[in-house]
């Protein structure tokens, strides 16, 4: 759905003079994917399982930072950008941020990663958010010329517009695979997981996590929001997320592990570490399961990645841990331990995020040589994969999650990734069988059923 007049490029957050106003209002429910087919670049998708679901489309703002600082400039100019706010809605509706960063803060946009900065995050023109039972379309304008009566105008613009959408969005046809290759083949792959072995067991490194990816090439033109519809019936226990900041590519996945969630003072994140496949029967997936709990190796595993998260959360408030359990999803299933934090002082979301990201789950253990490990060995540009996707708001709250189970696409291509963590007695023959598994979410929604 294409955003209100005027609001199709980003302001400049320069113009003290600029303010913030937010208008929504309750619509009938109606297809998400609808919504944003009709839009044109600057789409985001956000869903958690606990039922938040936001779209949104154009761009009111933008936030845009790169370099070592990155964090510290999208939090200024979210101070410029929040420092004036006129909202009206649920608080469910209220503005907020929607985007993610780069693995590594030098990152580069070229490639399939074309308009993904190092960080970026867009206020929507046009947002519907469904939340507590209900949809609603909200309209934000931002400016030195944004004010109540244009807002509200805008907003009967938009709602006369979502009028003629449909309720219900057919269910398209998969694109179809035509042919797929690995950037880094099974040979070549193997070789890396031996070396990054050989460096764990003769220095300080105990954990390098090793990711590749798969392109692939489309039968059809992909058709990113009927992708996500199948995605939230396939993974509904998991979120889902897409940014397109363009009319190109768009980057989306359904991650199953939470990086961290800010509200108030109060903090929640999880340990994600260990999988193994599902069972064909209940039986062998309980199986499955005991063996996740019953692995020394996967509990050596787990432990040092909930003491590690701890130790970096332990500088912001008070942290504790609770149960472990095996965390099922449709084709995997993974060892996970809630954390949480009850805050000392006032620490925006971001702050937390650059203090847990990489987590040991997708960097390794120590964090410096496990990176320096990477850079060594890994031959592509991760870009935005494995990195934190969500959304912040004007009090510093926000959710984010860890962008695996992720794919880039657009036209009749895409881009798969998937990483393993790479541990002392790890086999490479198996680090590779298991890579399979990970690409399989996005591929499966792309795959026309025989």
């Amino acid at each position: 759905m294409n955003p209100p007049d005027g609001d199709a490029r980003a302001v400049p957050l320069t113009d003290a003079d600029a303010a913030l106003v937010s208008r929504s209002r309750a619509v009938p429910d109606i297809s998400f994917g609808s919504f944003l087919a009709a839009g044109d670049g600057h789409r985001v998708h956000w869903s958690t399982p606990e039922g938040l679901e936001v779209a949104g489309g154009g761009a009111a703002a933008k936030l845009v930072a790169d370099g070592p600082d990155r964090f510290d400039a999208l939090r200024e100019d979210a101070d410029r950008l929040f420092d004036t706010v006129d909202h009206e809605g649920p608080e469910a509706t209220r503005p907020r941020v929607f985007g993610g960063v780069a693995f590594d803060p030098d990152h580069e946009a070229a490639g399939v990663w074309e308009g993904f900065p190092a960080a970026a995050f867009v206020l929507p023109a046009i947002q519907l958010t469904r939340a507590d039972g209900g949809t609603h379309l909200t309209v934000n304008r931002y400016g030195p010329d944004a004010d109540a009566d244009g807002a509200a105008e805008a907003l009967d613009d938009a709602a006369e517009r979502l009028a003629e959408l449909p309720m219900m969005r057919p269910r398209g046809e998969k694109p179809g695979v035509v042919g797929t290759e690995w950037l880094v083949g099974r040979e070549e792959w193997t070789a890396q997981v031996a070396g990054v072995i050989d460096r764990i067991r003769e220095g300080d490194l105990r954990k390098a996590v090793l990711s590749t990816a798969l392109h692939v090439d489309l039968a059809e033109a992909v058709d990113i929001p009927d992708t996500l519809g199948r995605l939230r019936r396939t993974y509904p226990e998991c979120y889902r997320f897409l940014v397109q900041p363009t009319d190109g590519e768009g980057f989306f996945g359904p991650p199953p592990e939470r990086l961290v969630r800010r509200e108030g003072e109060v903090v929640q994140t999880e340990a994600l570490a260990g999988s193994t496949p599902r069972g064909d029967t209940p039986e062998a997936d309980d199986e499955y399961a005991r063996s996740l709990l019953e692995s020394d190796k996967l509990q050596h595993e787990q432990r040092v990645v909930v003491d590690t998260i701890c130790e970096q959360l332990d500088a912001f408030g008070t942290v504790g841990e609770g149960e472990q359990g095996v965390r099922k999803l449709t084709n995997i299933q993974h060892l996970r331990t809630p954390i949480n934090a009850v805050l000392d002082g006032d620490t925006h979301v971001l702050e937390l995020v650059e203090a847990l990201h990489p987590t040991p789950a997708v960097g390794g253990l120590p964090l410096d040589s496990a990176l320096e490990t990477i850079r060594d060995t890994e031959t592509w540009d991760r870009g935005w994969y494995a990195s934190p996707v969500g959304w912040f708001d004007a009090a510093g709250d926000g959710e984010f999650a860890v962008g695996i189970r992720s794919g880039v696409a657009g036209g009749r291509e895409a881009t798969l990734f998937a990483g393993n963590g790479i541990v002392a007695d790890s086999d490479p023959a198996d680090e590779w069988d298991e890579l399979q598994h990970k690409v399989r979410p996005i591929m499966d929604e792309l795959e026309r059923d025989e």
